[in-house]
C-alpha cells in the first residue's frame, strides 16, 4: 500500500480542546524553519515573553511556553517547586486536581486532598480547614478552571488562604488563561501553568507558564536536584532568560512557537478584557439555547466557565452516538464527560477563535436536529431564536 499525504477533515472544534486555529495561526505555522538560535529567532522569544506576561498579567521575568503540551508545564511547576516530604495541600473538584496529587507523588510529597463535589468550586473554608490542621505544609495548589466539570474556582481568594498560611501556590489555568480573567501579580499566583489549545487557539504543544520571585527563591534553595532535566528550571532559566545570549538548553519547536507567537498577536488585538467579554458573552447565547431547549447545566451560575459547559445529557439519550452523529454528519465536535460524569454530560466548548455567534446556533441548531431525530425529551426548533435573541442585542457579538 503506498501511503498518500495526509488530509484531514475540516471540522468545527467544540470540545474542551483543541480549539479552532484561525487561517492566521496555520499561515504563521508554514513560515520558513530557522534555527533555534538565530538571533531572528532569539527576537521573537524576547517577544513571546512579553505577549505572555500580557496574557498572564504579571511582570515576572521567567514567563515563557514550555516545549510540550499543558502537562508538561503542570510537571514543570511540580518537579521544580516540590521535594521529598513536602507537604502539599492539593484542592481537587474534578479530573485534573487528582493529576496534581499524582504529580505531588511523583515528586516524593505528601499530598492533603481537599475535596469538592464534581461540579462545584473549590470550597475556600476547607482549604483554611486543611491549612490550619497541616502548619508545615509547603504548597498548595489548585485548578482554576477544572475542564472536566466547567467550573471556576476563586483563585484570588485561594491564593490569598495559602499566603496567610505562608504557603506557596500552583495554579492550573490551562483552560482559563485568555477567555477568563487571570491576574497573576494582582493575585499573588507563585507559579502557574496553561495550554496552547483552548482560548489562545494555537495548535496543543506549547504550555505556558510563570513563575514569580517567591517560587524562584524556593526553587534556587532545593537540597536535592530536579527530578526531570528537561524540565529543571535551573537548566531553562539559562534559554529563556539569557537575553541576547541564550544557553543552549534542546531545540525549540520553532514552527509551533511561530504559531503561539501569531495567537498572542490576535489576543494582544483584540484587547484581553475584550477577549473575557466576547467569552462570557457568547456563553450568555448559548445558554439561551441550551436551556431553552430544556437542558441543564450542572454547575451553578456564578460558577461556570463561559467558554467550557458541562451541558447534561437528557434521560434515554445515548451519549456516544449523538457524538458520533455531529460529528459525521455535521463536522461537529463536542467532547464526553470524564471520570464519574462519564456519560452524563456534554462538554461544549467556545474557546477563543471558535467563541463566535456562528458556532454558537450551529451548534444548538445541530443539537436540536440529532435529538429531536433520537426522540430526546427536549423543546424542539426554540433553541436557535432564544440564542439570537441574545446575540442581537450588541454588536459584540463575533
Amino acid at each position: 500500500m503506498t501511503v498518500k499525504s495526509f488530509q484531514p477533515p475540516k471540522r468545527t472544534l467544540m470540545g474542551p480542546g483543541p480549539s479552532d486555529v484561525s487561517q492566521r495561526v496555520l499561515g504563521a505555522l508554514a513560515r520558513p524553519t530557522i534555527g533555534h538560535l538565530d538571533p531572528a529567532f532569539v527576537g521573537m522569544m524576547e517577544e513571546m515573553k512579553g505577549l505572555l506576561q500580557y496574557a498572564f498579567q504579571t511582570k515576572n521575568d521567567l514567563t515563557f511556553p514550555v516545549s510540550a503540551p499543558g502537562s508538561a508545564g503542570m510537571e514543570t511547576c511540580f518537579v521544580n517547586l516540590v521535594e521529598p516530604g513536602d507537604k502539599v495541600i492539593v484542592c481537587q473538584n474534578g479530573v485534573f486536581g487528582g493529576r496534581m496529587k499524582e504529580n505531588v507523588e511523583r515528586c516524593g510529597g505528601v499530598p492533603i486532598m481537599v475535596e469538592d463535589a464534581w461540579g462545584t468550586v473549590v470550597d475556600p473554608q476547607k482549604l483554611e480547614d486543611a491549612l490550619r490542621a497541616n502548619p508545615d505544609a509547603k504548597l498548595v495548589a489548585f485548578v482554576h478552571a477544572e475542564t472536566s466539570t466547567g467550573a471556576q474556582s476563586d483563585a484570588k481568594t485561594l491564593v490569598a488562604l495559602a499566603h496567610k498560611y505562608d504557603c506557596l501556590t500552583i495554579v492550573d489555568a490551562v483552560t482559563s488563561l485568555g477567555g477568563t480573567p487571570i491576574k497573576v501579580d494582582e493575585w499573588g499566583i507563585d507559579a502557574i501553568y496553561s495550554g496552547t489549545q483552548k482560548c489562545l487557539s494555537a495548535p496543543p504543544g506549547l504550555s505556558p507558564v510563570s513563575f514569580n520571585e517567591r517560587a524562584l527563591e524556593r526553587i534556587r534553595a532545593r537540597k536535592r536536584k530536579v527530578q526531570s532535566w528537561f524540565l529543571d528550571l535551573t537548566l531553562v532559566m539559562g534559554y529563556w532568560s539569557g537575553g541576547s545570549k541564550r544557553a543552549y538548553h534542546h531545540t525549540a519547536p520553532i514552527n509551533n512557537l511561530y504559531g503561539l507567537h501569531e495567537a498572542l498577536v490576535i489576543l494582544q488585538d483584540e484587547g484581553l478584557e475584550n477577549a473575557w467579554a466576547r467569552h462570557a458573552f457568547n456563553h450568555e447565547a448559548l445558554k439561551a439555547g441550551i436551556e431553552a431547549m430544556g437542558l441543564k447545566f450542572i454547575v451553578k451560575a456564578g460558577d461556570r466557565l463561559p467558554q467550557l459547559n458541562a451541558v447534561t445529557i437528557p434521560e434515554g439519550v445515548n451519549d456516544a452516538e449523538v457524538r458520533t452523529t455531529l460529528l459525521n454528519d455535521y463536522n461537529l465536535e463536542i467532547g464526553a464527560g470524564l471520570g464519574s460524569m462519564a456519560g452524563k454530560i456534554w462538554r461544549i466548548g467556545l474557546m477563543g477563535y471558535a467563541s463566535n455567534a456562528h458556532n454558537v446556533e450551529y451548534c444548538l441548531k445541530a443539537l436540536d436536529e440529532v435529538l429531536s431525530k433520537a426522540k430526546a425529551p427536549i423543546s424542539k426548533g426554540v433553541a436557535v431564536n432564544a440564542a439570537k435573541a441574545i446575540l442581537g442585542k450588541t454588536a459584540k457579538a463575533s
